[in-house]
């Protein structure tokens, strides 16, 4: 799933491709690139954002789902019901639901469905978060809405723990480490952690265009785990690792050694 963020404010390329034609020739060069989705946000999600007006957050996306839509699957990144049933109807086949509330419109338009876990809402959920287990939690709660959506008859549910998220470090190296108690409910599991602040703090402070390896170590660590996509900023450079580890698994260890 390659990452299109068509706002002014993105924690890692916020400003790049508010244009539409910038942001659909992005979108086709992440698919060349090897990206099965490409992901279209109208609102930045990052710690401390501000809401966007549902209208305006329309604006942004629509133009750039429907010129995408019928050359790549299309996901809307979004958090609002009106803005999921517009890009819906503008050819999306996804709604990748940072609020995990979203299923009734992936229930009336047969689209599928990304439930994510999100502790408080992007202005406050970096603030002190607190988890009894951050992974039973997150596990519990996801359930619960893959519970909801399929009786309301969404066919096709994934959940993602929303690393980042209303997550403290520890937190998220704790969810990344017991990926497969996730994997292990047997719903398809999204993992996005490209750029993310965290990796910056496991770099030394590496500012977001600078934390490529960390990035890729979590998708190819996620992927080893049994997770079903990856959600990412750099495609090609993720679809390469990810071939050159899948190639590597056929060698004996021997031979790798």
């Amino acid at each position: 799933m390659g990452v299109l963020n068509v706002t002014p404010d993105s924690f890692s390329d916020g400003g790049r491709f508010t244009d539409p034609e910038q942001a659909v020739a992005h979108g086709l060069a992440m698919v060349a690139e090897g990206a099965d989705i490409i992901d279209v946000g109208g609102e930045s999600t990052r710690p401390g954002a501000e809401p966007v007006d549902e209208v305006e957050e329309r604006r942004r996306v629509l133009d750039v789902v429907a010129s995408l839509a019928g050359r790549v699957a299309v996901s809307i990144d979004t958090r609002h019901r009106s803005v999921a049933e517009a890009a819906v109807e503008a050819g999306a086949t996804i709604v990748n639901d940072v609020s995990a509330s979203l299923w009734p419109v992936a229930a009336a338009s047969g689209v599928g469905w990304v439930a994510m876990h999100m502790q408080g809402d992007p202005r406050t959920m970096q603030v002190a978060p607190r988890y009894d287990d951050v992974v039973d939690d997150v596990v519990s709660f996801l359930l619960d809405r893959v519970d909801l959506a399929r009786g309301a008859g969404v066919a096709e549910v994934w959940i993602d723990p929303g690393i980042g998220f209303g997550k403290t470090v520890e937190h998220n190296l704790s969810l990344l480490g017991r990926l497969a108690d996730l994997v292990a409910t047997g719903v398809p599991v999204l993992v996005g952690a490209s750029r993310k602040g965290f990796l910056g703090t496991l770099l030394g402070g590496a500012p977001a265009e600078d934390r490529l390896e960390g990035s890729l170590a979590v998708a190819v660590w996620a992927a080893m785990c049994g997770v079903a996509m990856v959600r990412v900023h750099d495609v090609a450079a993720t679809v390469r690792a990810l071939r050159l580890v899948g190639d590597a698994a056929f060698v004996p260890a021997t031979v790798r050694a």
